[in-house]
């Protein structure tokens, strides 16, 4: 597998997501970026972990996400790093959403950002729902028991 595949797809994934939200809905949505942010993700530049999805004026952006600035590119223009970030979606999705957010009160998250087939940035949001600090306790001791149960399974053949 060459350089070239591997950074063609390109996963960023934000893992603390599913640590503190349960997962209800999954959308994948295009997202608006400039040159050399484009750049600095194909470098791998992307930190998902604080970010968020908000509705503003019917359109959806994602705040705070980070995109680290590319050395090579041009020191006079570089865009803001936590800028928000207009996602491309159908208006009926989008009132769908506004109005799971607002009745029921569901957050809305960014879960992943990828490179598709034809080579487009796409980003998965989800709808999701806060967890409780006994459900994060509960998550965990699921964990640790089932990676307890391969590491005795794996010893034992």
């Amino acid at each position: 597998m060459s350089k070239k595949e591997v950074k063609k797809n390109l996963v960023f994934k934000n893992k603390k997501v599913f640590h503190d939200f349960l997962i209800l809905d999954t959308f994948e949505t295009g997202i608006v970026l400039e040159g050399s942010e484009v750049k600095a993700v194909r470098d791998g530049r992307v930190n998902l972990k604080d970010s968020f999805v908000r509705v503003i004026k019917d359109e959806l952006f994602v705040l705070n996400m980070h995109i680290t600035h590319l050395s090579t590119a041009h020191s006079t223009y570089r865009p803001d790093e936590r800028r928000a970030r207009k996602l491309l979606m159908h208006r009926k999705e989008i009132d769908k959403l506004y109005t799971k957010v607002m009745k029921d009160g569901i957050t809305i998250v960014p879960v992943k950002m990828y490179f598709n087939s034809k080579n487009k940035l796409k980003m998965q949001i989800a709808t999701a729902e806060g967890k409780k600090l006994h459900d994060k306790r509960e998550d965990l001791k699921k964990k640790t028991m089932k990676r307890e149960t391969e590491q005795a399974l794996k010893s034992y053949k």
